[in-house]
């Protein structure tokens, strides 16, 4: 562990060392990171894995065009050291050049920013944390078919300091919290799974031992092996075009793919065209482009409480705020950096910039997304659908570079019929054109039903970065939509 005191002395060492070197702009982010993951299989640890991580990173602007360097090292003369290579590297990027880089305005902060956090996860015992996992697992042991029962948690804190030659000075701390369960059946050659709070380990938030808590994973584990070995002998998803309804789970994968991505404005500018793609939207398409129906409305927005992607500030101190995406079904922002906005002639970036750890350079990444809710129960839904599907907990995505074509499988799906759940049916995926799918959306739940979920997995750039992610959804409906069986 380092004191607030010595990283900011440090910080400093590199930021003076970055500006009398040449740089015109310079920034230093120290990272400081701890996690823990647990797994458990059956009654058994399966993983258990901790994680130390601490370092900072100088990013530098010389005639034009930015330079980034990192170390691990803390002191002094590694700071200079450091700050020198990241303006050696700006001055030779400087060299092939297409345009200068030019950075809107921002506020000079002077601020600490802490995330909400109840219980420190890290205080509670090993031998408690496993005993619940464990406890999950037994719970789903209801027949001979559960071949596995898995339960995980995964912890993260971390603090971040930063210095620029603006004179803001930043720090900011959060802890992360996640759990899940999953039981799979198997009957023959048949198999199937069924997940708790959510799929890909579970559900993460910002918050502390209080957001495992209130999953009440080992109540819930009975159903949900109930669930996989029901759906063992369930009826296949029909293929046909019906009205479909999304729950929660689903429907923030759906905001994350096809809303997320395509707004963030270094794709939109293709600059950011190779590992992760590109997207369908362009500047011109700014407060035209009929993105989905009049009832979608979908934000930007790093300031939500207990949310994966909130936060103070950005990675290039820029304070968190909230910004309308799409507005009455029109597309009405982008998600930018100081940049990215200077170049649409923006007055002010929103703040996405981040960067996994203190070894990568920040790149635009989505904060939390949220597909704002409409009016009404879960259950009106369903109440205004004659003949359609309910599709509930992702299983599998598939969607083009533009983020325009996509296909998404889910764990398990239900007729509907005049307003009621029937038969569960097994292996459902829907396929769309995001526009046209989004301009299928009739109704969206209300508060009452909407979650912020959390995605701690999202890709992005070259070298790859993981980021954290957050999207606040309702259970949601569509009209038209291609269903059929997932592979």
């Amino acid at each position: 562990m380092t004191s607030a005191i010595g990283m900011n002395e440090l910080l400093a060492a590199a930021l003076d060392a970055a500006m009398s070197s040449g740089a015109s702009y310079a920034d230093v982010r120290g990272v400081e990171i701890r996690a823990e993951s647990l797994g458990v299989k059956g009654p058994a640890v399966e993983s258990l894995e901790r994680f130390d991580s601490l370092g900072f990173g100088v990013r530098a602007l010389v005639d034009g065009a930015w330079g980034y360097a990192c170390s691990a090292e803390l002191d002094a003369a590694e700071a200079v050291s450091t700050a020198r290579v990241a303006v050696e590297i700006a001055r030779a990027s400087a060299t092939v050049m297409t345009a200068p880089i030019e950075l809107v305005p921002e506020p000079v902060h002077r601020d600490s920013w802490m995330g909400p956090t109840e219980h420190d996860p890290f205080a509670v015992t090993l031998e408690d944390k496993l005993e619940l996992l464990t406890s999950a697992t037994a719970g789903m042991q209801v027949s001979p078919k559960i071949r596995t029962t898995r339960a995980t948690m995964d912890l993260l804190s971390q603090t971040t300091w930063f210095v620029s030659s603006e004179g803001s000075s930043i720090d900011q701390s959060f802890v992360q919290s996640a759990a899940g369960i999953e039981a799979v059946a198997v009957d023959g050659s048949e198999v199937q799974q069924r997940s708790y709070p959510g799929s890909f380990r579970g559900h993460f938030a910002s918050g502390g031992y209080e957001v495992i808590a209130e999953m009440d994973l080992v109540a819930n584990a009975e159903q949900t092996a109930e669930e996989a070995v029901a759906l063992l002998t369930a009826p296949l998803c029909p293929q046909t075009v019906t009205s479909v309804v999304l729950d929660g789970h689903q429907t923030m994968l759906q905001v994350h793919e096809s809303v997320g991505h395509p707004t963030e404005l270094d794709r939109v500018l293709g600059m950011e065209a190779a590992f992760a793609g590109t997207s369908f939207v362009g500047i011109p398409d700014l407060g035209s482009l009929r993105y989905g129906s009049e009832v979608v409305n979908i934000n930007s927005d790093a300031t939500i409480s207990g949310g994966l992607g909130s936060y103070g500030y950005d990675d290039e101190g820029v304070a968190a705020q909230r910004v309308d995406l799409v507005k009455g079904g029109i597309l009405v922002g982008f998600q930018t950096s100081r940049e990215t906005a200077a170049k649409i002639g923006a007055q002010r970036s929103n703040g996405t910039m981040r960067a996994e750890g203190w070894e990568n350079f920040p790149l635009i990444r989505m904060p939390n997304v949220n597909l704002l809710p409409g009016s009404g129960s879960f259950e009106d839904l369903l109440a205004d659908v004659d003949d359609g599907i309910y599709m509930a907990t992702n299983k599998s995505w598939s969607i083009d570079d533009k983020r325009l074509n996509f296909q998404f499988g889910c764990e398990v799906a239900w007729e509907i019929k005049h307003g009621k759940l029937r038969r569960m049916l097994k292996d459902p995926r829907y396929t769309g054109i995001t526009p046209v799918f989004w301009g299928y959306c009739d109704a969206i739940a209300g508060p009452e039903e909407w979650k912020v979920w959390g995605t701690p997995n999202c890709g992005k750039g070259q070298p790859g970065q993981t980021m954290r992610v957050g999207h606040g959804t309702s259970p949601a409906r569509f009209r038209n939509v291609s269903t059929g069986v997932s592979s």
